[in-house]
């Protein structure tokens, strides 16, 4: 069963994620709920960070990555910690599935 946004039921996969990117904040706000994820002004920053890089790059990052991009762009905070408090079931897949974007692929097709 997939999300209901404004009366529309979106299809998912089977892990809960978008089959089509959705880009509008209430998807957002539907989708942390059923995560159990309050969202913070932190989790909005890393939401717009995915939405932006699978805008750019047709995909999104991976863990290592964001970390990297992270640090460099906010220093001061220890991000691999940081993002795993913020969501924590796997950061780049649970950013990715809240910002209502497609199951991510990588290595090992996690």
């Amino acid at each position: 069963m997939g999300y209901v946004v404004n009366g529309t039921e979106l299809e998912v996969d089977e892990d809960g994620f978008l089959l089509e990117p959705d880009f509008s904040d209430e998807v957002v706000n539907v989708i942390a709920a059923a995560e159990g994820i309050k969202l913070t002004d932190e989790h909005w920053t890393v939401i717009n960070y995915m939405r932006d890089k699978y805008r750019e790059d047709g995909h999104t990052p991976n863990f290592r990555n964001m970390c990297k991009d992270f640090d460099a762009e906010h220093p001061g905070t220890d991000w691999k910690k940081h993002l795993y408090t913020l969501f924590p079931m796997q950061p780049n897949r649970q950013a990715a599935k809240i910002a209502g974007l497609p199951k991510p692929f990588g290595k090992g097709g996690y």
